[in-house]
Formats: C-alpha cells, structure tokens, sequence
C-alpha cells in the first residue's frame, strides 16, 4: 500500500512542477510561505474536497471546475496544429454532454447526496486528467461508442428528419413574422 502511495505522490509532484501557470502559483506560494507546493497542492484538494462535501454554490464550483478548464483547453487545441489534442476534447465534451442529460434526469434526487458535487467534480477531473486512462476516453470507448456504433444509421436517420423539421418550422416562422411585418 505504502508503494502505491508513493507512487501516487510523485506523479502528483511531478504534475505540480510542470511549467505553466499552476506550477507559477505554487512556486509563489511555497517562496512566501515556506510550505513545499505538494502540502499546498494538496491542502487546497482537502479545502475544495470540503467545501464540495458542505458548501453553499458547491453545484457552482463543480461545474465550473468540470468546465473552465476544459474549455480552456479546448481552445488551446483548436489553436494548435495537432489533431490529437481536438480529439481529446471532442471527447470529453462529449462525456461531458452524455452525462449532463443523464443528469438532468437524477440531479434531483442525486443532489441531496452530500458527497454527490465531490463525487461529480471528481469525475470531471478524472474526465479531463492528462493520464493514459482518461475517463473521457475510457467512458467513450465503453459506454457511448459502442451504442452510437450499434444505432448510428438509426440515429442519423431521426437527426436528419429533426433537422429537416426545424428548418421547415423556420421557414415557416419566417412567412409568419414577414406577414406581419409587410402585412
């Protein structure tokens, strides 16, 4: 158990002294205080973690958690000239899309769970971690691809007559609105 903590530890403190804008932060924060940045790292999780747990606006912090960043980032990778990092976050949002309408349906009854935020934020960030068993890709690859696989042709069949629908009622609300605008 000791080794599997360990290991744990210094993959989080290689993470933590990473160049970018976190590694920055921590830098600062261990010159002022005095405190190594994995105490702080690690610090701020227990906060987050509580705050999650028994908080007012837990359900604010969680979503955003689960969406700034990876918004972020997705911009970043539409910017780049890499196609493996657009597929990256094509497939996060798309987790991030599958497990929104699941939980439009549990959120009220889920909600009143304490750890349900904390659980979800983790997800998220499992969902968004730069490791080789991303659970973006690991939920894609076994829940949502093989299903859109199965049903694809079905599926492509009612998007297009949705499609087909909005845009006649569009047409349609357009004759509408120039009726009553020209009269």
């Amino acid at each position: 158990m000791t080794a599997f903590l360990e290991q744990y530890r210094a993959s989080l403190e290689k993470a933590l002294n990473e160049p970018g804008v976190i590694n920055d932060l921590l830098a600062k924060a261990e010159q002022r205080t005095g405190v190594k940045r994995l105490y702080i790292a690690l610090g701020m999780i227990g906060v987050i973690s509580i705050y999650l747990t028994f908080g007012y606006g837990a359900q604010l912090l969680c979503n955003s958690i689960g969406f700034v960043y990876p918004a972020y980032a997705s911009v970043r990778a539409i910017e780049s000239d890499k196609k493996d990092d657009d597929t990256k976050w094509l497939t996060y949002w798309t987790v991030f899309a599958f497990f929104s309408i699941i939980e439009f349906f549990s959120d009220i009854l889920l909600s009143w769970f304490p750890l349900y935020w904390l659980a979800k934020c983790i997800l998220l960030v499992w969902c968004f971690a730069p490791i080789s068993w991303n659970g973006s890709a690991v939920i894609y690859n076994r829940v949502i691809r093989p299903r859109y696989l199965k049903y694809n042709t079905k599926l492509d069949k009612v998007v297009g007559e949705a499609a087909s629908n909005a845009a006649k009622l569009f047409s349609q609300g357009l004759d509408i609105s120039k009726f009553h605008i020209f009269g």
